[in-house]
């Protein structure tokens, strides 16, 4: 049964929340991909994801050149992937600094609040993957034995496609 685009965001927030650390992908001036992991912002997945900064990180000048990214969460362990790509954007705003700071962000920014480094990364989600399968190996093991009995593909849990 298909998963109506609501089901999916609702899916991929369950996905993303436990996952706090991502990898954000810009691409580099020479036209280069360039990931490195970001933790994200506690905040409720609704189609845009939130990065503290610093300011004058080269991801800066590379999303300002280009701000097609992509972000993604892996979760090994539950096997739970998520794949998000979008637009990004500097965004400098007290506000939501405070809105979304928390005092561990302070091993990045000693100023805390009032680091002059201080800035957001907002990703706007125009399109997201997911994948969520069986976690357990004997639900690995039991799932191929299936398909090598029955001749047909394994079942590898879900998996669906949504465009915001």
């Amino acid at each position: 049964m298909e998963k109506t685009q609501s089901e999916q965001v609702a899916k991929i927030t369950s996905l993303v929340k436990d996952t706090r650390i991502a990898m954000l992908t810009s691409i580099t001036s020479e036209g280069h991909f360039h990931s490195r992991p970001m933790a994200t912002m506690d905040v409720e997945f609704d189609g845009d994801v939130w990065f503290f900064t610093q300011k004058s990180a080269p991801k800066i000048a590379e999303i300002q050149a280009n701000p097609e990214v992509n972000v993604s969460y892996s979760s090994p362990e539950k096997q739970n992937y998520v794949s998000l790509a979008g637009t990004a954007a500097l965004v400098i705003d007290r506000a939501l600094n405070e809105k979304y700071w928390n005092p561990a962000f302070v091993a990045w920014f000693p100023e805390g609040l009032d680091d002059p480094e201080l800035a957001l990364i907002k990703v706007e989600v125009a399109s997201a993957e997911y994948w969520d399968a069986p976690s357990s190996v004997v639900a690995h093991v039991a799932g191929f034995i299936k398909a090598k009995l029955s001749g047909q593909p394994a079942d590898v849990g879900d998996h669906g496609t949504v465009n915001l």
